[in-house]
């Protein structure tokens, strides 16, 4: 079988030849080490000049188009493109990620700039709003964003003489901007008359609020606050794109290729016309300058750098060149010598060394080169060119052998023969040309059995045969030199191949990942000594496969730094280095091969660390050779956790049904009940798909969770306590270190997580708004402060929050495949570990965001998916546990040995002060030291070793462990089966919780006359409880089928069950064993009834529309029940046993007599007559007003009514309960309702005396029993909600002005445009412009008569006053309140109408205003603390609604 691991020797980036000139600016800088800083394609590079050595950043996964240098030189920030581009702030020492800022920008980020301090960073965006972000980035907090401009932006710059200002320019514009609190406010820049309106380039700013900036047209213009004072015509003979600031002045470089030097008061020092120079060239253009001591740095739109030293400023330095603009496709390498040569649509071919990193020869063509190949013996050179032709050069000169133009369309591939006699040229005609080398390339065959293009080529070592590939993904072969198509394959069987770069054959096979397009991979190399190969493909990345690689899915490492296609990608001659090119990036990577052996040594080097794993074995067919999943952990990944309908969703599904309101609310609606119910007791655990979610709190109770309901439980007085603050499914618990405080994580559309204590079970914080659709799992720091959270999103996003706060600190996307558990280091709370499928990282924070490095498991093992992972007793040690029983032990990274620890996977793990436990799927659990050397103790959780204070029994032996806890000398485990046990360290076992297991829970009966219910579950069970104080399971009974109903007798003897395979049985209530079973239908059993009385008859409904009456005493079937139209829901008796009731799917209401089974239509008054033996019927007049406003969208499922006949409980698919009176008439009663359950509420039943409700919820496995409170008897509890599906409009209404406010509707006036336009800007933000009055008149015709020259341009204008807010009648009362306001012990008075906050002195009685709203003010308030006085907050409606701009401002001060 072939290999299809990953190769296990690596690439390093070794040097990056080119440098970003085209469209980026100001990209160039020193460092403080004196380095020079600057980035091509998707890397920044860090030159040392002195030692000629590079330095990689690979942070970034895409383009970085943007960079600033902080003011201490050492830090550099990095912007990106992308779709949700990111910024880095990394280290220009180490190279390594210091923060990352992310989740704001769209499309990328085109500039980036420190603050003179540089505590806060400001970047902006390429959206549509070229929005502007101001962040304190070692937070990587957002501190305020602003929409910069509607066109795009070039520069931005933080006024470094005046705090929080800061300028910005770009097209058409240039704005001045204030930071105040969290609101950005820009002025623009009036132009005037002092200079023209013009795109301004770059800017920088100096003392006593002057700007400098450089403008397309080669203008610098001066600034003195907003306006314009003077230009300096003439600096630059074209566009300026940079401008650089230091202690001796600035410098200056433009489009006509000067850089001009000027002192801090801009006068003119020295200009340096670079094309004037030695390494000058007509067209240079300076994008970048950089001014520092005696040297400046000039980075060129074609991507070259020269370093000038300024007494010697006519010999600039070339310390860096690349290709220009224009895609670069041509590589070669020298079949002898460490050179590579490389040819672009800029029309140059270059030479470059391996050896020195640099540019040997450079020669210009006359096309546009698109493939290049070196003959063997190393003489010749030959280019194809994109117009069909091909030149010949001599290496050594440059100088040209042949031209010829045989084709008309781009030489894409070209190749010697190994003898060196022949050269194949393969062009976009469909064709491949054959020339004599000899004779002076004469064309003497031709090969055409291709239909398109060529694109790669090979020839055999022996030169008789190629083969090629074209852009149908069809590999050819043809017979040398005449071009003979070979169609026998026998005749190909012993043929070896001098050289592998074609991407289709078998060889190559693996290199493909799944759905991708045949023209992905650009280009292959095969180095055959090494059995490895490379590949270049269109999304930015060089693979390292093994050679030959056979089979799909191979396993590959994979190198990132491109930014976007690598076109073409070659071994050098003696294989110790890779060469690849990027397409649009115009870079030429050189990587080192490093190859095993050396791997050995190396491997005390971590990783390079980086956003994106740029060492990684993962594969694009992720199934390829990792294990098959344990049975329990595959259930488990494909558990979804979305919903149709979230809870969420309910006030937006009421609003849309708003007519049904209003016609509702106009009818006098049934009061609720006055009795009420409390939740009492929870059978169940969440085990199935949870982990590690059972812990003892400080009081030693145990705190978990089932369903929607987070427990206490006091194990020995046997009662519990609730947590209720959850609306849906609860996926994940941890406890905080001090061991009262709990967070809980459910299921949500904007899922949350609670922080709640257990002793007052009051929530201390909620974190909601960064995770989608659920929390897997979460996680408190040592410190407590910090909280890890996990999303069930498709990345499985990371969040760690200050959860006191409620602020989130970093984000990350976590994996495409499950995780299951996050821990925070003890030791580091900047540090974390996650594991899941395939997958376990270390992660530590930086800024907004963390970065992951994957678990270097070396020679040890393979990928393994992790279920649990804890920290060890340093910082460094970590230990996972994998789903096939190891236990992994980790120093930092590396994974040092594993231990065979448990049968199957091993689910979870808990640190003890000294050693360890783990509990598995084998049902053991193990103690180790704190090596993991010694196993000291097991226990196996087995019936023999329960102890007689259990409060239940034991499904099964060994059942799967997910969750382990110790303390107070016990330890405690959650099984999978819904089980909580207490294990005494000397080998007892006590069951303290249990519940069903993971299917859904549908059936449900309480015993006629003891405090006992049954309930039976898709988990093929079926059980008794004990409901009175004891709370336990009594027995169980293992089914060959899962059941939906059950049902006492009416003496409590016999118990009926029925199954979903459409049988029943009735089995003895105490022992539970068989009596008598039936099977006439196929579908599943729905409801199962006996008659009242002396139970004589049982109906049996089936969801193939029928309902069966059976005699009990004669086991016979007596009467079928026909012409339902859709499955039978629920049964009902009439005291006689004479009449059966029943509801179907498509909700109607039959009724039959009984035993027959014949169908009768009883009017709807009669039917309220008739005396039923139970009502757990959801249809009828009685129950009408049991369904909710948004009854399609959900259904009630089941209801129950009280023996008194006046309460009516129900329960329905969003998990509530409800209580109605009874009877339930008119629509949309007015209820009680609670929740606990997740979704589906799937039964309701009432005990025999009323005492309890007992209700089983569908999905979350629970049975809760909730205890009846008549009214008067109760205290009133926060679970109690006296809601109704109309809450505003109860009866009675409201007072009429209450009304009239209520309906005002902010949203329509300042949305419409017609009633006032709200766009534009106000009148003193506006830039100046002429407008057409002021422009002198041009006319050919005489002068106009005095009189009528309204504004002659000779005429001394008076220019126009500004208008001054003197008075202003008015103050908004019609609908806003506490809004006026003592201020100053009494002597003003503050209040507000319109868009204008007042200010009222009573003595005086003059006003003065706070202008700065530009819509009505609908609130205000004033702060009362004695140290903010006169402080007042305002807040307006506007354009986005949801913005509420709130102003602060100072009483007095404008």
């Amino acid at each position: 079988m072939a290999d299809r691991s990953a190769p296990s020797c690596h690439l390093r980036l070794e040097w990056v030849y080119g440098y970003r000139g085209h469209q980026c600016r100001n990209n160039l800088y020193y460092t403080a080490a004196k380095e020079i800083v600057y980035f091509v394609a998707g890397v920044g590079v860090v030159y040392s000049p002195r030692e000629h050595r590079q330095k990689f950043y690979l942070g970034h996964q895409d383009d970085i188009i943007s960079l600033a240098l902080h003011p201490e030189r050492v830090l550099v920030a990095t912007g990106q493109v992308g779709k949700e581009p990111y910024i880095c702030v990394w280290d220009s020492y180490t190279v390594q990620t210091v923060s990352v800022l992310k989740d704001v920008h769209t499309h990328g980020i085109a500039c980036l700039a420190f603050d003179l301090d540089g505590q806060r960073l400001v970047s902006v965006g390429l959206d549509s709003k070229n929005t502007v972000c101001v962040w304190d980035w070692r937070k990587g907090k957002l501190l305020s964003m602003a929409p910069g401009h509607t066109d795009r932006i070039f520069d931005i710059s933080w006024d470094l003489y005046q705090p929080n200002k800061l300028v910005s320019c770009g097209v058409k514009h240039i704005k001045f901007w204030s930071l105040c609190g969290n609101s950005l406010t820009p002025k623009r820049g009036v132009f005037g008359k002092t200079g023209d309106l013009q795109t301004i380039l770059c800017l920088a700013c100096a003392r006593d609020e002057v700007t400098y900036s450089g403008a397309l047209n080669g203008d610098i213009y001066v600034w003195k606050g907003i306006n314009l004072v003077r230009t300096i015509q003439g600096a630059h003979a074209a566009g300026i794109f940079s401008m650089n600031a230091c202690e001796e002045g600035f410098a200056t470089g433009g489009r006509d290729g000067c850089v001009r030097l000027w002192d801090l008061n801009f006068k003119p020092i020295t200009v340096i016309d670079l094309r004037e120079t030695d390494q000058g060239y007509k067209g240079l253009s300076v994008r970048s300058v950089c001014w520092r001591g005696d040297h400046i740095l000039v980075g060129t739109q074609d991507s070259e750098i020269f370093e000038i030293v300024v007494h010697e400023r006519n010999k600039p330095f070339l310390i860096m060149q690349g290709h220009c603009e224009g895609e670069l496709w041509a590589l070669a390498v020298h079949p002898t010598k460490p050179l590579a040569m490389t040819g672009s649509d800029d029309r140059s071919v270059r030479i470059w060394s391996l050896i020195d990193h640099a540019l040997i020869a450079r020669c210009n063509m006359e096309e546009p080169i698109r493939c290049a190949a070196v003959s063997t013996d190393g003489i010749h050179l030959a280019l194809g060119m994109k117009d069909g032709s091909f030149t010949v050069l001599r290496v050594r000169d440059m100088t040209e052998v042949v031209h010829i133009k045989d084709r008309k369309e781009a030489i894409h591939e070209l190749k010697y023969s190994p003898d060196g006699n022949f050269l194949a040229v393969g062009s976009n005609d469909s064709s491949v040309d054959i020339y004599g080398v000899v004779q002076r390339y004469k064309k003497v065959g031709e090969c055409i059995g291709s239909l398109s293009f060529i694109t790669h080529m090979d020839w055999s070592s022996d030169s008789k045969y190629i083969q090629t590939n074209d852009g149908n993904g069809k590999r050819l072969f043809y017979r040398m030199p005449n071009g003979k198509e070979v169609t026998n394959k026998e005749e190909l069987k012993g043929v070896q191949w001098a050289s592998w770069t074609c991407v289709s054959g078998v060889e190559v096979n693996g290199i493909w990942p799944k759905y991708s397009d045949i023209n992905d991979i650009n280009s292959v190399d095969a180095n055959f000594i090494g059995q490895v190969m490379v590949t270049a493909d269109d999304y930015g990345i060089v693979k390292l496969f093994r050679y030959p690689c056979l089979r799909k899915g191979a396993k590959f490492k994979k190198y990132l730094g491109h930014s976007a296609h690598v076109t073409n990608v070659r071994w050098s001659h003696d294989h110790q280095w890779v060469v690849s090119i990027g397409g649009a990036d115009h870079s030429v990577f050189q990587w080192k091969f490093v190859p095993d052996r050396k791997l050995k040594d190396s491997l005390h080097i971590a990783p390079q660390e980086s956003l994106v794993d740029s060492n990684s074995d993962e594969s694009d067919s992720d199934q390829s050779d990792v294990p098959e999943l344990d049975s329990e952990i595959e259930q488990e990944t494909q558990i979804t956790y979305r919903r149709q309908v979230y809870k969420e969703d309910l006030p937006q599904l009421k609003e849309q049904c708003k007519e049904k309101r209003k016609s509702a609310a106009s009818k006098r609606r049934e009061r609720a009940p006055g009795n009420s119910i409390r939740l009492h007791f929870v059978h169940g655990y969440r085990g199935y798909d949870c982990r590690s979610n059972l812990f003892y709190t400080q009081t030693g109770e145990i705190v978990y969770h089932v369903a929607a309901v987070g427990v206490v439980y006091n194990r020995q007085q046997n009662t519990q306590r609730f947590y209720l603050g959850h609306d849906d499914d609860i996926l994940c618990l941890a406890i905080h270190p001090l061991k009262d405080y709990v967070a809980t994580g459910q299921v949500g559309r904007d899922s949350s997580i609670h922080i709640w204590d257990t002793e007052t079970i009051k929530p201390l914080s909620v974190l909601k708004g960064y995770h989608q659709y659920g929390v897997c799992a979460v996680d408190f720091s040592a410190d407590g402060k910090r909280l890890a959270s996990v999303g069930i999103d498709d990345n499985h996003t990371i969040v760690l929050w200050d959860w006191k706060k409620g602020e989130k600190l970093s984000a990350v996307r976590g994996s495409k495949d499950k995780i299951f558990v996050v821990k925070i280091n003890p030791y580091m709370p900047e540090k974390l570990i996650t594991v899941g499928i395939k997958h376990l990282k270390f992660w530590r924070r930086a800024g907004g965001g963390l970065i992951g490095r994957k678990g270097c498991i070396g020679a040890m093992g393979r990928a393994d998916t992790m279920m649990c992972a804890v920290y060890g007793w340093t910082e460094e040690m970590a230990f996972s546990g994998t789903s096939t029983g190891d236990v992994c032990i980790w120093r930092d990274v590396f994974l040092i040995k594993t231990v065979k620890a448990h049968d199957g996977p091993v689910f979870s793990m808990h640190a003890l002060e000294k050693g360890f436990v783990t509990g598995g799927k084998d049902g053991v659990v193990a103690l180790w030291d704190d090596t993991f050397e010694r196993c000291l103790k097991t226990y196996a959780i087995k019936r023999a070793a329960l102890a007689p204070g259990s409060k239940g029994l034991l499904l099964e032996d060994n059942p799967s462990i997910r969750a382990i806890s110790l303390g107070h000398g016990h330890i405690l485990v959650g099984t999978k089966n819904g089980e909580i046990l207490e294990v005494d360290k000397s080998g007892p076992v006590t069951l303290l919780v249990q519940g069903h297991m993971e299917g859904e829970v549908w059936g449900l009966a309480t015993h006629p006359h003891l405090p006992i219910c049954a309930t039976v579950s898709d988990d093929k069970t079926l059980r008794i409880w004990d409901l009175s104080p004891s709370h336990c399971m009594l027995a169980v009974r293992k089914l060959k089928k899962g059941g939906r109903c059950c049902c006492f007798s009416p003496d409590g003897k016999a118990l009926a069950v029925g199954l979903n395979d459409g049988s029943f049985l009735i089995v003895n209530a105490d022992t539970l064993e068989d009596l008598v079973s039936f099977q006439h239908r196929k579908d599943i059993i729905s409801e199962i009834r006996f008659s009242p009385g002396a139970g004589k008859y049982l109906a049996v409904a089936s969801c193939d529309n029928f309902v069966d009456i059976y005699n009990v005493m004669s086991s016979k079937r007596v009467g079928i029940c026909k012409g339902a139209s859709s499955y039978i829901t629920h049964l009902d008796w009439d005291v006689r046993g004479k009449l059966l009731q029943v509801n179907t799917g498509a909700k109607e209401q039959l009724f039959f007599e009984a035993p027959r089974g014949k169908k009768q239509t009883i009017p709807t008054l009669e039917v309220e007559k008739i005396g039923w033996a139970s009502w757990t019927s959801v249809l009828g007049s009685c129950c009408e007003g049991i369904w909710p406003i948004i009854g399609e969208v959900t259904d009630v499922t089941a209801s129950c009514l009280t023996s008194d006949s006046k309460v009516l409980a129900t329960g329905d698919d969003f998990g509530f309960v409800k209580l109605f009176r009874y009877p339930a008439k008119g629509k949309f009663g007015k209820f009680k309702r609670y929740v606990a359950h997740s979704t589906h509420v799937t039964n309701v039943r009432w005990t025999y005396d009323d005492s309890l409700l007992v209700t089983v919820g569908g999905a979350d496995t629970s049975l809760m029993l909730w205890t009846y409170e008549v009214e008067g008897h109760r205290d009133s509890r926060q679970c109690d909600s006296e809601e109704s599906d109309l809450d505003s409009e109860e009866d009675g209404g409201y007072d009429s002005d209450v009304t009239r406010e209520n309906e005002i509707n902010y949203t329509i006036k300042a949305l419409s445009t017609n009633i006032r336009p709200m766009f534009g800007i106000k009148p003193h933000l506006q830039q100046k412009e002429p407008t057409l009055d002021e422009r002198p008149p041009v006319s050919r015709a005489l002068p106009q008569p005095e009189k009528l020259q309204t504004n002659n341009v000779g005429k001394k204008k008076r220019p126009i006053e500004d208008l001054i807010l003197e008075l202003v009648f008015g103050y908004r009362g019609k609908d806003c309140r506490n809004n006026v306001h003592y201020l100053n012990d009494g002597a003003d008075v503050i209040y507000h109408t319109a868009s204008i906050g007042i200010l009222y002195n009573v003595a005086t009685g003059s006003q003065s205003f706070y202008q700065e709203h530009n819509d009505d003010i609908l609130c205000l308030t004033v702060n009362q603390h004695p140290k903010f006085t006169n402080i007042v907050a305002t807040g307006q409606e506007t354009q986005q609604i949801c913005q509420l701009q709130l102003l602060l401002f100072m009483c007095g001060m404008q």
